[in-house]
C-alpha cells in the first residue's frame, strides 16, 4: 500500500488536504491516510464493479424467484457499504504494518532468487493459501453457535445479486479477508501484485454472486463459479470454496451445481412464469 500512499500524497493530500508542516511519513498521518484511501477504493470498487456486473452480467428475471427478498437490492448495497466502512478499520491497521515495512513485501522483482518464476509461484502461492484459509473460516463461520451472530446476515440473500458481495456483518467480512493481508507477512510478495490480487479478490468477490451460472464444462470440478456459490447460499452447507473446488471436495462439501443440471434459480422462474401465463 505504500505506493498508493505516496501516489495519494503526491497529487492529493499534500498539495491539497493536510497542512504544510504535518510531514508524510509521520504515523496518524498514514494511518489517517491509509484509512481514506482504503474505504474510499473498496467502496469504488464494490459499488463501480457491483453496478457494471448488475446491469451487464446479472439476469434480472431472477428477482422474480421466490426467495429474492424485498428491497433486496437496497439491503444487500446498504449492508455492504456498512460493512466496508467498519472493516477498514482493521485492514488500515495491517495497511499500515505494511508500509512501516513489517511485512515480506518487496519491490524489485530481481530482489527475488529466480526473479519471474519466483513472482508466479508467489501469486500461485497466494491463491491456493487463501483459497484454503477461506474455505476452512466460512465453514466455521457456519457453526450454529457463531452462524446467527455473523454470518446470517449475508445469508438473507438466497438468490444474491453482485451487491450481495460485500454484504456481510463487518466482522464475518473481515476474517474472511484476513488471509489475504496475513499471506504477505508470511511469504514474499511484491507489492505490484498485491496490490494487484487485492482488486482481483474484490472483483471475484462480486463474479460469484453475479448470477451468471456458465461455466466450461471442463472447469466444473475445479472452479467455484456463480453457480457453484448460489448453491451456498441455497443449500447452506456446501460450496464454501472462493476461487476453488479443491477444499469443497477434500471436505466433503461439494455439491455440483444445480444450475447446470437444470433444477437452479433460473430453472425455478421459467417454472414460475410458466405456470403464471397458464393461469391467465
Amino acid at each position: 500500500m505504500d505506493h498508493v500512499l505516496h501516489f495519494a500524497d503526491s497529487h492529493i493530500f499534500t498539495p491539497y488536504v493536510y497542512p504544510a508542516s504535518w510531514p508524510e511519513h509521520e504515523a496518524t498521518r498514514q494511518i489517517l491516510s491509509l484509512w481514506l484511501v482504503t474505504t474510499l477504493g473498496a467502496q469504488l470498487i464494490y459499488l463501480g464493479f457491483g453496478t457494471l456486473s448488475f446491469y451487464c452480467v446479472f439476469d434480472h428475471k431472477l428477482m422474480k424467484h421466490r426467495h429474492f427478498v424485498k428491497n433486496q437490492v437496497r439491503k444487500e448495497i446498504q449492508l455492504g457499504i456498512t460493512s466496508i466502512f467498519w472493516m477498514s478499520f482493521p485492514t488500515v491497521a495491517l495497511f499500515f504494518w505494511e508500509v512501516r515495512g513489517c511485512s515480506k513485501l518487496y519491490d524489485n522483482i530481481t530482489e527475488t532468487l529466480n526473479d519471474w518464476p519466483a513472482l508466479f509461484l508467489s501469486v500461485a502461492g497466494f491463491l491456493f493459501f487463501t483459497d484454503m484459509c477461506i474455505y476452512w473460516i466460512h465453514r466455521v463461520m457456519h457453526h450454529p453457535k457463531i452462524y446467527k451472530y455473523l454470518h446470517k446476515q449475508h445469508h438473507i440473500f438466497k438468490i444474491p445479486t453482485p451487491f450481495a458481495s460485500h454484504a456481510f456483518h463487518p466482522l464475518d467480512g473481515f476474517l474472511q479477508s484476513l488471509p489475504y493481508h496475513l499471506y504477505p507477512f508470511i511469504f514474499p510478495l511484491n507489492k505490484m501484485a498485491y496490490l494487484s490480487l487485492f482488486v482481483f479478490v474484490n472483483i471475484w468477490t462480486i463474479s460469484i454472486h453475479d448470477g451468471d451460472y456458465r461455466i466450461p464444462s471442463p472447469l466444473t470440478f475445479l472452479i467455484n463459479g456463480a453457480a457453484h456459490h448460489v448453491d451456498h447460499h441455497l443449500f447452506f452447507n456446501y460450496n464454501y470454496g472462493q476461487y476453488f473446488t479443491l477444499w469443497d471436495h477434500l471436505g466433503g462439501s461439494y455439491r455440483y451445481p444445480s444450475a447446470l443440471l437444470g433444477k437452479g434459480p433460473h430453472d425455478d422462474v421459467r417454472k414460475l412464469m410458466t405456470k403464471a401465463g397458464q393461469a391467465q
